[in-house]
């Protein structure tokens, strides 16, 4: 009888202990793949857009009015300064030089005969072979010729220059382009349209346009501050690598208030003269070096509705964390990253569909090509 008191609390212990409520397993943490961020020194690039033009540019222009007698160039011919360009009729500004001349030397010789009167009158006005009234007057007829000497000098200049002009010289070296005119045309001083274009083609510029946002921001890096020494790389309209390297000369000191953009200029020395004025280049700026920059990879990086870059980073506790970032161009499959991220900072690079900010996750290192560390 006891033993069956003893078998029957024992079923009903067992039966007790089947119907307690058992606990659930706790789900472990999702795994996802990070990558440590580090900062490293990056070569800041920039790539802009320019027209070439000619360091040095002179238009021909008549200083005198005449009929063209002779063109003394072919056109596309490299000329030197002064070299003779084109000839003018030069007799009428010829009649008139010789007439200052032939007026000049008759000035000369009253100055002599007058000046010498002037001296006696001086000798007897002492003696009064000759009234003090005489001796005034005939000095200062000496002074009057003299003073007209140096007119009639100034005239026969004046004309010397003209007929000089007869001849129109080329006023830079360079390579000369179209002639305007031919033999027998008839131009005038100071007219519109010139006669030729010479331009120096040894030295290229190459004017480029960035916007002041991009040029405030390089600023801010401590970058496009000395830009002097910042080498330009062309790429020319055919896809081809310009052989010559140029440095940025100057940056504009001015906006333009249409487009908010600033004027940059760079010089390529151009020994081939492959470069031309007018064309299209395509240019790479080498801005310096960003000492501590973030590059974080591509896969990490994603954007929301308003087309904001974020990033999910895992914190101190293996809480997720998210970011709002501040991009600056792609360098290879990364992004430069401004603000948002800082070397330490673990990136999520796999996983980030599965997880939200404020969960806790189980971190693995990933190598950046995709493989665990």
């Amino acid at each position: 009888m006891k033993y069956r008191i003893t078998t029957i609390a024992a079923l009903f212990i067992l039966s007790g202990c089947d119907n307690a409520p058992t606990a659930s397993p706790q789900r472990p943490a999702q795994e996802v793949g990070i990558v440590t961020l580090k900062s490293q020194p990056v070569a800041i690039v920039s790539n802009l857009t320019g027209r070439t033009t000619a360091a040095l540019s002179a238009e021909v222009r008549p200083q005198v009015s005449g009929i063209v007698q002779k063109r003394l160039f072919n056109e596309g011919d490299n000329v030197k300064a002064g070299q003779p360009l084109y000839q003018i009729d030069p007799a009428s500004f010829r009649a008139t030089y010789n007439e200052a001349t032939a007026a000049l030397k008759q000035a000369q010789a009253l100055v002599i005969a007058d000046c010498q009167k002037a001296q006696r009158y001086a000798l007897l006005v002492k003696d009064n072979g000759v009234s003090r009234q005489d001796a005034d007057d005939a000095q200062s007829t000496c002074a009057q010729d003299k003073a007209s000497v140096e007119s009639k000098k100034a005239a026969q200049e004046s004309a010397r220059i003209n007929l000089n002009w007869t001849t129109i010289t080329a006023p830079i070296d360079g390579r000369i382009g179209i002639s305007s005119v031919t033999p027998g045309a008839l131009v005038t001083a100071q007219q519109d349209t010139a006669l030729a274009t010479v331009r120096g083609l040894e030295t290229i510029y190459v004017d480029l346009t960035r916007s002041s946002v991009d040029l405030l921001r390089l600023r801010k890096q401590s970058l496009a501050t000395n830009s002097d020494t910042l080498g330009v790389t062309l790429t020319l309209e055919d896809g081809s690598t310009y052989s010559e390297k140029g440095h940025l000369a100057l940056t504009e000191v001015a906006v333009d208030e249409s487009t908010g953009s600033v004027t940059l200029r760079a010089v390529f020395p151009n020994p081939q003269q492959q470069l031309l004025p007018g064309m299209f280049v395509r240019a790479r700026i080498d801005e310096g070096i960003m000492r501590d920059a973030i590059l974080a990879p591509q896969q990490g990086v994603t954007r929301d509705v308003k087309g904001n870059a974020t990033a999910l980073v895992v914190g101190a506790d293996n809480k997720v964390e998210q970011r709002t970032l501040e991009t600056d161009g792609t360098y290879g499959d990364k992004w430069l990253v401004q603000s948002g991220l800082k070397s330490g900072d673990r990136l999520i690079v796999e996983g980030t569909d599965k997880v939200t900010a404020g969960q806790t996750v189980n971190p693995v290192a990933v190598q950046e090509n995709g493989g665990k560390a």
